[in-house]
């Protein structure tokens, strides 16, 4: 049921979409879909995935909305790669109903800016560093996690989409990263900086991955902190930040980094996809026995 508490912090979240990056005034960048979408699907299809990201939102700068294109059209491209066709959700905008996420065969989470520190008991209205913070399209991404999760489709999630997911089921988020040099670039620097990660031994993840010692690439100043019930952490940064979860049971599994940066790794993208892609296809719930 929706309260008059719900109602005002949804207004307040129209409001700074319309003054920011969904707004369309002279000079505010806006990502468009016709710039993310390969443009081809395949003739087959193996599996249909729901991607849910907001290809605007507040604080949007031209070089960040730069990276929403490269990041979307990757992702998207390497799903089509799979052999998987795809619908995409913009959260930039209210879903008209989450649960229509759940008709298709799994759902992919990607990044955007930061997770509303109210879902995770957060008051502060000063954290260092944030940006892009939309408690409209975080509520919707939840609503539509929570019909999937129930439906049993399989779940990736990256970068806020992690965050999410571990909000979700009940975790919480480091507001802002203090010493944040492994995790992104400083300031007159590229935001997006290789980052060292250590894949858990016995982990799902790590049978996805070649090797236990990871090149990945990182632009992230917020992080998983208390791993929320059911999950179990799968990668860690050499600072011992969270860098990756994934349910005990369930086929959900959420990266803090972005394989789907093509400045990264292609066989690590592709393992990590392939193996989505294919839990999808077969209508996995559940990792599959070992």
């Amino acid at each position: 049921m929706r309260t008059d508490e719900t109602r005002a912090d949804e207004a307040r979240a129209d409001g700074a979409r319309a003054a920011g990056a969904g707004a369309t005034g002279e000079g505010v960048p806006v990502v468009r879909l016709e710039e993310v979408d390969p443009g081809v699907r395949p003739e087959r299809p193996v599996a249909r995935i729901a991607v849910l990201v907001s290809l605007n939102f507040p604080d949007l700068t031209e070089p960040v909305a730069d990276l929403v294109r490269t990041f979307t059209s990757t992702a998207l491209a390497t799903l089509v790669g799979l052999e998987a066709t795809f619908e995409l959700f913009d959260t930039s905008t209210a879903l008209a109903d989450p649960s229509t996420v759940a008709e298709l065969d799994g759902l992919l989470v990607l990044g955007g800016g930061d997770v509303d520190g109210s879902l995770y008991g957060c008051y502060d209205t000063s954290i260092p560093n944030s940006y892009g913070v939309d408690l409209r399209a975080d509520r919707d991404t939840i609503a539509a996690l929570e019909v999937v999760v129930a439906a049993g489709r399989p779940v990736l999630a990256i970068c806020r989409g992690a965050q999410l997911v571990n909000v979700a089921g009940g975790g919480t988020v480091i507001p802002d990263i203090e010493d944040y040099r492994l995790h992104r670039g400083g300031p007159g620097e590229p935001m997006f900086v290789d980052e060292q990660v250590t894949i858990v031994d016995g982990t799902r993840l790590a049978s996805l991955v070649a090797n236990h010692r990871l090149t990945v690439r990182s632009g992230h100043h917020q992080a998983i902190d208390r791993v929320a019930d059911g999950f179990v952490v799968s990668a860690l940064a050499d600072d011992g930040i969270i860098e990756g979860i994934e349910h005990r049971e369930r086929w959900i599994l959420a990266l803090q980094w972005h394989p789907e940066d093509p400045a990264g790794p292609d066989h690590d993208r592709l393992g990590i996809f392939e193996a989505f892609v294919e839990a999808a296809a077969k209508g996995l719930a559940a990792w599959p026995r070992s």
